[in-house]
């Protein structure tokens, strides 16, 4: 069976959809983000198509406001049906990015979190490397796992902090998959390049 992965981010803003892109290109995977909310600016789909042309595939659900999906659709006046948001079937690896956090709600009364469990596909929890990460990391971490939402490891981005990671690597018990450098300027082969520096493709097989 081809790998497949959900991204989702202990916070907005966080570099979550720059992770995405990078394993999309290095798995050769393609890519679904289920909702996007707000479309006037590059979307994060538009993103990962110029990082790894030909790899995207078509959000279930597009909403104007760039705000929290269940906000957003109500105020573009329609109703999201969770039950069918259901992963795309593709013969090649894929890579699904949630928004924002693991809690953040997709309908007033269902989570991403509630999502990830219902699909059963391992999780990779992206987690900034800056001041307050270690909270949100092990708080992240237990909504998955209070939900039985299967961890594959946490990907740090930005400037190493090792005593932060390693904090909590060890305090959680999710494994540590590697950290993303933080780029000056976005291209696809330094994208790659940088993956590359900071994670082992094995642990992606």
């Amino acid at each position: 069976m081809k790998p497949r992965f959900v991204v989702t981010g202990t916070d907005t803003g966080i570099g979550k959809s720059v992770f995405s892109a990078a394993l999309t290109q290095t798995l050769s995977a393609r890519y679904w983000k289920p909702v996007q909310s707000g479309i006037e600016d590059e979307t994060d789909t538009q993103f990962v198509e110029r990082m790894a042309p030909g790899s995207t595939l078509p959000e279930a659900w597009r909403l104007v406001s760039p705000l929290s999906p269940h906000r957003s659709a109500e105020i573009d006046g329609v109703e999201i049906d969770t039950d069918a948001l259901n992963p795309p079937q593709v013969d090649a690896p894929l890579v699904i990015e949630g928004a924002g956090g693991a809690l953040v709600p997709v309908t007033r009364s269902v989570l991403y979190a509630d999502i990830f469990a219902r699909w059963q596909i391992p999780v990779i929890v992206c987690a900034r490397t800056a001041l307050g990460t270690i909270n949100h990391s092990l708080m992240t971490v237990e909504v998955l796992r209070a939900r039985g939402v299967p961890i594959h490891g946490i990907a740090f981005i930005g400037e190493a902090m090792p005593d932060s990671e390693e904090t909590i690597a060890q305090m959680s018990g999710i494994r540590r998959l590697g950290r993303l450098d933080m780029l000056p300027k976005i291209t696809p082969d330094a994208l790659r390049t940088a993956f590359a520096a900071g994670f082992d493709i094995a642990d992606f097989a």
